[in-house]
């Protein structure tokens, strides 16, 4: 089984938790770490922009990794979010292994 951490920025502490606790009821994360105070500079649209942002930090699995993107888009206000998953190369196995269970339905 391979693993996954995806990052996503959301506008607020409201929606950043509105999306982790829909994804982690919905079993397509085991865990979300939030971190506020986020700021981003980008370009949208041809402009310069910069804001704050907080950063959603889920871990999942490869079989549902698809099925959270489209959640987190469903869920998310902005027109196109970050979604970035990068595959975990090596891990706690016991950690790992709490992930298959949740994401499971067994935890």
């Amino acid at each position: 089984m391979r693993y996954f951490v995806v990052l996503v920025t959301a506008s607020s502490m409201e929606e950043a938790m509105r999306i982790a606790r829909r994804v982690v009821e919905e079993k397509l994360a085991a865990c979300v770490n939030i971190v506020n105070g986020v700021r981003s500079v980008y370009v949208w649209k041809g402009n310069v922009e910069e804001g704050s942002e907080v950063l959603l930090i889920m871990k999942t699995r490869e079989d549902v990794l698809q099925r959270l993107i489209e959640r987190v888009k469903e869920l998310h206000s902005y027109e196109v979010p970050e979604v970035i998953a990068i595959e975990i190369a090596n891990g706690l196995s016991a950690y790992l292994e709490w992930i298959d269970r949740v994401v499971e339905g067994r935890e």
